[in-house]
């Protein structure tokens, strides 16, 4: 069936850029169908804070009537898009996902959004999160926790912290969308909600009007159905901003040009045996069907040995956000009349009683750990693992008092790149999900890879059942 038959809310969102930009799609059937697809669906998923319907269909309005006219900017042009709740939009609600922000309106608009709506882009609206984004389970105690559409029978955990990007997208009610990570808030969503997510290098997208959780590890980056919509939409977004000075000299890395070369000849590690324990039977093996399809495409796969377990970079990390985001919101986290998600005030207070010297010693051993990764990874191209140790758990068998960000944790501490993509099913229909670990500011690369991977394979091209 050609592109042209399907409902608009199906389509990727590089199909959609072909359809519009060849004048067979209109922006205004694009909106409309997706708004029709959230007021159907969204009520059960809650993927949206809020939804900017008028405004989004006057966008594809002017979108259409700029496009017909022969003023196409490019291939964004009239494409929707959900954005966290941590993105800054001039005079909308942005609450960072606490309800004593509910009715906090910005002053500005972040960088991220501007570049999309330069492009052409419609902001559909804004998702759910994780209170202050503090969490990878993707529950919300008070604003509510996005539903999992790939069991419309059991709540299971959709991801966080950015659930409601990931949920949103999964679900069809956006072609794609912006999430941010800072210790797996990307990769986790998109692993449960059988999405491609792309952790960025900090410095290579600005975080200028994101709501901070821990700066010195907060990345935003794109969650999309397929590696080709995260490598268009990351395209859109990443570049120098003198508001954001680590960005600068930075120039953009040209991901496109390189995403279409194939795996062969690249040098893949495998994770260290010892990392297996504790990890799900059905986990594993869609990792090593992985591999072994990776070998069979050309790459070489190679063992390495880690200087660390992953587990000591996490806590590693959780020492680092837990100052910095103690920081940033301590003076809430400590007023215990405030409504603070019951799970998520403990893990920000945990930065209470970091000193100075306990955060400038975890900083310096960053700086130790990375160097030593850089030696143990040798000259292998990327290192793959698990995103998750499990598929999408039930909802009421979450410990809050732990932490999903067991494999993807360990990006945010050493500053990589990661990109999560779909690597196959549970037996109960749940996805499973591979994570491509490369380099700092060597995105091309983890695109390559993860394309390559789903040129061989389909998981990418399952949907979630639909809801009745």
């Amino acid at each position: 069936m050609s592109p042209a038959n399907i409902d608009p809310a199906l389509l990727s969102a590089a199909q959609l850029s072909q359809e519009i930009g060849a004048s067979r799609l209109s922006p205004v059937a694009v909106v409309d169908a997706l708004l029709a697809r959230i007021r159907t669906q969204d009520g059960k998923l809650h993927a949206y804070v809020e939804v900017y319907a008028d405004e989004a269909r006057l966008a594809a309005e002017a979108a259409e009537k700029a496009i017909r006219s022969g003023h196409y900017i490019g291939p964004l042009h009239g494409i929707p898009i959900a954005l966290k709740d941590l993105i800054e939009i001039e005079d909308r609600v942005t609450t960072g996902g606490t309800q004593v922000w509910h009715d906090r309106r910005s002053t500005y608009t972040a960088t991220i959004a501007r570049r999309m709506i330069a492009a052409g882009m419609i902001v559909l609206g804004k998702t759910h999160t994780v209170e202050f984004a503090m969490g990878g389970w993707g529950t919300n105690q008070h604003r509510g926790t996005p539903w999992n559409p790939w069991d419309p029978a059991v709540a299971r955990t959709p991801g966080g912290s950015s659930s409601g990007t990931g949920v949103a997208v999964a679900a069809c009610m956006a072609p794609w969308g912006i999430g941010t990570d800072t210790g797996g808030s990307v990769r986790l969503p998109a692993a449960w909600c059988g999405l491609s997510g792309l952790k960025t290098t900090i410095g290579r997208v600005s975080t200028y009007g994101i709501l901070p959780l821990s700066p010195s590890l907060d990345t935003p980056g794109p969650m999309a159905r397929s590696v080709e919509d995260a490598a268009l939409l990351y395209q859109a977004i990443e570049g120098p901003d003198p508001n954001d000075p680590r960005t600068l000299g930075r120039p953009p890395a040209g991901s496109l040009k390189v995403m279409r070369r194939g795996v062969r000849g690249l040098k893949l590690a495998r994770m260290p045996v010892i990392e297996r324990d504790h990890v799900a039977a059905e986990m594993l093996a869609a990792y090593d069907a992985a591999i072994d399809t990776f070998a069979r495409l050309g790459a070489e796969i190679v063992s390495v040995e880690l200087p660390r377990r992953f587990a000591d970079y996490t806590q590693l990390t959780g020492r680092i956000i837990g100052a910095e985001s103690y920081f940033l919101v301590g003076d809430l986290i400590d007023d215990m009349t405030l409504p603070i998600d019951e799970a998520v005030r403990p893990r920000i207070a945990s930065g209470r009683g970091v000193s100075a010297r306990d955060y400038l010693g975890a900083l310096r051993e960053q700086a130790e750990a990375k160097a030593e990764f850089a030696a143990a990874l040798g000259d292998a191209d990327a290192l793959l693992t698990p995103t998750t140790t499990t598929a999408a758990i039930p909802l009421e068998a979450v410990d809050q008092s732990t932490t999903p960000a067991h494999f993807t944790r360990f990006v945010n501490a050493l500053e990589l790149c990661a990109l999560a993509i779909p690597n196959g099913f549970t037996a109960g229909g749940l996805p499973l999900s591979l994570q491509i670990v490369c380099r700092a500011y060597d995105e091309a690369t983890a695109l390559r890879i993860g394309w390559g991977y789903q040129q061989a394979t389909d998981w990418h091209e399952r949907r979630p059942p639909e809801l009745g």
